[in-house]
Parts: structure tokens; C-alpha cells; sequence
């Protein structure tokens, strides 16, 4: 990060804005910019879609600071049925979940209904403007209330108020903030390349098509089926000859930890991962997942919802799941990756779809029939350590994404409240 040359602000206001420095102004978004709403071109006019203009949904506003692509895009005929976005605008998600996501626009582009969008006029720098509404996050969620499906409309929005510094200090802001973005946004492309190094390794490894030093008896031959091609010293078994399924009741209401399962980490402590309690007071007819057991939402494993419990010697999983431990043969570690892998998640979701109830659900008679290649244990473990490698760089680099972040956060609440003043 660069040096800063920081004065703190002596002289304050107090304005709907927060404390602010005197010299400083406010406004409402509406008065300081152009507020627009997003609107949806027709779907059934296949004219509308295909072409080169984006069109932004509240999916394709991720953590990075510029909007470059979007999942759909607009033709020329699309845009003009829309409200065009002028690019540098600060779009926002101002729906859901998502409520207070911001970014800007590389060009001119459209946006659905979800999203509202704020151009800055003359006396804001859009990059500052994009800054301010970022930090206001916390003033749209508020304004949702306790609705079932929150939302922010372009009235709310626009009264949303923003400090409105000289124009030179908000540039001096805007760059320094920038900085720290742009530090982010190598991070995040570090991240990206690790984990799809790690997910080349996986379709590799866990095939046979690459092998380890060391552990290669095959001499050359394979064997095949519909499903693909195997190593000759490797076994191609059911899911079901390697585990079983075990269904424990907690029928004494004993108090042991919730747990829940998620697409990428597996299995977690539902309190701690939604931040709230969302399992029932009664829990006597959870299924009990014992350290060493495996555990997936039989209702959304074509999601990739499947975990291994190394959390706590027991815990409990809603009685929608379906649990199951490995009896021979298989390094735990080594078949949590595998269960884990693209090819599996497309298998399961072929299997979803083939089920005889027809309600989204994999019940484990039809799990069971799912088959995975299977090297000798040595080979499994050595597999399972590059993995555990790979990890452990992602999570370092998680955990030093986070605490940038976190600085930069700081620094941005401090210098947006003109609590340190900068030197344009």
C-alpha cells in the first residue's frame, strides 16, 4: 500500500449524512446523481438477446469493484426497450439476500428490475459515489424492514444520503480506496488460478488419467465402460460395496451440535454459519452423524450438498438428510474429495433427475448405485495429501484476502466520514 499523508478533521457537522467536517456538503443520491431503476426487454422477443451490450442481474455483481461481464447480454433493439446505464454508473442489487452489492460498469449496458443504478452528476467523482453507496449497505438493509422478500425502491433509493466532499479531496479518496481495490483484485486472480488448478487436478487424479510417482502398476493397460476409462490396477466399484447406511435417531433429545451442509464446505455448525438459530426447538428426530460419517441433503445433493463430519464426536443433521459411514478399502479423506468432484455432482444431478419419486430427492438405494474409480489406500492418501496442499495455500490466501479487506473497510469508513482528511 502507498504512504498516506492523513490530517484529522477538527471541525464537524452533524447532518443526516453523519458527522461530518465542516467544510463538507450532503445530498440525497436523487440530488447528486441520476437514479435508475432496471427494466426486463421482453423474453418472448428472441431480438432483445444475444448481442454485444450487457445486461446486469444481481448475479453478475460480484466482490470485484468493475462489472466486465455479464451472464446475459442485450442487443442493440434489447437496449433500447430497456433504461440504458451509462458505463462508470454504480449499480446496486436492491433485492433479496444480496441487498447493498455495488459495482460499476465498464460500458453501457441494461439492468433488470433487481437493480437500481446511480450516475454521478457534476459535483461527485464516480468513483467516490461508487465508495459511498458500497458503505450504505447497512442504511438499505434498514430500510427493508421485516419484509418476506426485501426491498429497496428507486424512492428509498434515492433519498439514501451521501457526504459530498470538494471534488479534489473526493478524487484523493477515490485513488487511495483504489489502491487497496486493485490489491484485492490480484488476490482474487490468485485465488481463481489455484482453484482451478486444483479442480484440473481433481479431474486428473481422481481418474487415473495422471498418476502419482511411485504408484503406477498398470503397466499401460485400462479398462473402460460407459462410464470411461480406468487404470488396470485401479477398481471400479458402487458406492454402496465400500459404505452403508446408518439412521440413528436422537430420540433421548439429547443436546448435541446442529450441523447443516453446504455446496463448497461440506458439513457446518448451523449456527455459527447462518448467524442465527434455523433448525426446530424439537430436534428428537434428527439423525445423529457421528465423527467419521457422511452426511447429504437428500433433497439438494445435486447441488454438491454432501459433507464428512470431523467437527464434534456427534452432532445432528435434519431428518431430511441421509447419513452413511465406509466400511473397507477407502481412505475417508480420499472419497470426501471424490464425492466432492464435478464428475460426481454431474452424476448426481443425472440421478435426481432419473428418480422414480420425481421430487428432486437421491434416496441412498439409488445413491448406492453410483460408482467411482478406486486406487489401491496408499495411492488414495498420497492423492488426498496434494489435495490438503492445495487447500492449505487457498485458505492462506482467504484468510489474507479477508484481512485486506478488513483494513480496507476501516480506512474507507474513516476517510468517506472525513474522520482523516487527505491532502489532494
Amino acid at each position: 500500500m502507498p504512504k498516506i499523508s492523513l490530517n484529522a478533521s477538527k471541525k464537524t457537522k452533524l447532518t443526516a449524512a453523519g458527522e461530518i467536517p465542516v467544510d463538507w456538503a450532503w445530498g440525497e443520491l436523487g440530488k447528486v446523481a441520476k437514479v435508475i431503476t432496471g427494466s426486463t426487454p421482453s423474453g418472448d422477443e428472441t431480438i432483445n438477446y444475444g448481442g454485444s451490450v450487457p445486461f446486469v442481474t444481481p448475479g453478475d455483481v460480484k466482490p470485484s469493484k468493475f462489472i466486465r461481464k455479464t451472464e446475459r447480454t442485450l442487443t442493440s433493439e434489447g437496449l433500447r426497450k430497456t433504461r440504458p446505464i451509462t458505463a462508470g454508473s454504480t449499480v446496486v442489487v436492491c433485492i433479496g439476500s444480496s441487498i447493498g452489492k455495488a459495482g460499476i460498469v465498464s460500458e453501457d449496458c441494461g439492468a433488470n428490475q433487481q437493480i437500481n443504478a446511480a450516475t454521478a452528476g457534476g459535483q461527485m467523482v464516480p468513483e467516490f459515489l461508487f465508495y459511498s453507496v458500497s458503505a450504505a449497505t447497512p442504511h438499505l438493509t434498514a430500510l427493508t424492514g421485516n419484509q418476506a422478500v426485501p426491498i429497496v425502491n428507486k424512492s428509498e433509493f434515492s433519498r439514501i444520503p451521501i457526504p459530498v466532499p470538494p471534488l479534489p479531496e473526493q478524487q484523493k479518496i477515490a485513488e487511495i480506496l483504489t489502491t487497496w481495490d486493485e490489491a484485492l483484485e490480484k488476490l482474487d486472480a490468485l485465488i481463481d488460478a489455484k482453484e482451478r488448478r486444483k479442480k484440473g487436478l481433481m479431474q486428473q487424479l481422481l481418474t487415473g488419467k495422471k498418476r502419482l510417482p511411485g504408484f503406477d502398476e498398470s503397466q499401460g493397460k485400462t479398462e473402460s465402460d460407459k462410464f470411461g476409462i480406468w487404470p488396470a490396477d485401479w477398481s471400479h466399484v458402487h458406492i454402496g460395496d465400500i459404505a452403508r447406511e446408518v439412521s440413528h435417531r436422537n430420540k433421548s433429545g439429547a443436546a448435541l451440535p446442529v450441523l447443516s451442509c453446504t455446496k463448497h464446505r461440506g458439513l457446518v455448525r448451523s449456527e455459527e454459519y447462518f448467524g442465527k438459530r434455523v433448525f426446530a426447538e424439537d430436534t428428537s428426530g434428527y439423525r445423529v452423524v457421528r465423527r467419521g460419517e457422511f452426511a447429504y441433503a437428500t433433497n439438494h445433493i445435486e447441488e454438491g450438498s454432501i459433507g464428512y463430519q470431523d467437527l464434534c464426536d456427534a452432532g445432528l443433521v435434519s431428518p431430511i438428510y441421509t447419513v452413511f459411514k465406509t466400511e473397507s478399502r477407502v481412505d475417508d479423506r480420499y472419497l470426501f474429495r471424490v464425492l466432492k468432484s464435478p464428475l460426481l455432482v454431474h452424476l448426481y444431478q443425472v440421478n435426481t433427475s432419473a428418480s422414480v419419486d420425481r421430487r428432486g430427492s437421491l434416496r441412498y438405494k439409488e445413491f448406492a448405485k453410483i460408482k467411482i474409480w478406486l486406487p489401491l489406500e496408499d495411492e488414495q492418501r498420497a492423492i488426498t495429501d496434494v489435495f490438503d496442499t492445495c487447500d492449505a495455500e487457498l485458505t492462506l490466501l482467504r484468510r489474507q484476502r479477508d484481512a485486506l479487506n478488513l483494513q480496507k473497510r476501516g480506512l474507507m469508513q474513516r476517510l468517506l466520514t472525513g474522520r482523516i482528511r487527505v491532502h489532494p
